[in-house]
């Protein structure tokens, strides 16, 4: 179990530099866990490359729908008067924009406030680091050249199952 952020879960749907590395470590997690809001924020991302680059629009579509169909079969973090408090902090402890305390946040109720457990996935160098300050195992921009994945553990105290936590 690896929790996501948006910024890892893009390349998995559309091509990017990093697309190759997300897409494998996407296949090697069992069980997918994401903030409630990544959805919005993948969907987005799509909408604003589509606007961007003409001519994509297909592609694009095919990505959307495949984001669609992946996103009942991820655990889904709901809890938002836990994870607001836990954000209002890390913004002031990390140079989090809103958005990337929200995730860390998430993460951190899914870890139970053992960050340990968890490994955590972005492709955000900043929320790389504040995550690692945080005790989580990252999977991130070091990892793309063979950093971070290597101090991955399996998580012990959280239950793979699919559900919704909140």
């Amino acid at each position: 179990m690896r929790f996501w952020d948006t910024s890892a879960l893009v390349p998995v749907f559309i091509a990017e530099r990093e697309t190759r590395i997300a897409r494998r470590w996407f296949r090697e997690d069992l069980a997918v866990v994401v903030w409630s809001l990544t959805r919005v924020e993948l969907l987005s991302a799509l909408a604003r490359r589509r606007r961007e680059e003409s001519g994509a629009a297909r592609r694009l579509a095919s990505a959307r729908r495949r984001v669609l169909a992946a996103w009942p079969q991820w655990t889904e973090v709901v809890a938002i008067d836990v994870v607001r408090r836990h954000a209002e902090r890390l913004v002031e402890t990390h140079p989090l924009r809103a958005a990337d305390a929200l995730q860390l946040a998430a993460a951190l109720v899914v870890a139970e406030q053992d960050p340990s457990s968890l490994t955590f996935v972005t492709l955000d160098q900043r929320q790389a680091d504040a995550a690692e300050r945080e005790g989580f195992v990252v999977l991130g921009p070091d990892g793309l050249s063979g950093g971070h994945d290597s101090r991955e553990k399996q998580p012990h105290r959280i239950d793979t199952s699919k559900r919704r936590t909140g």
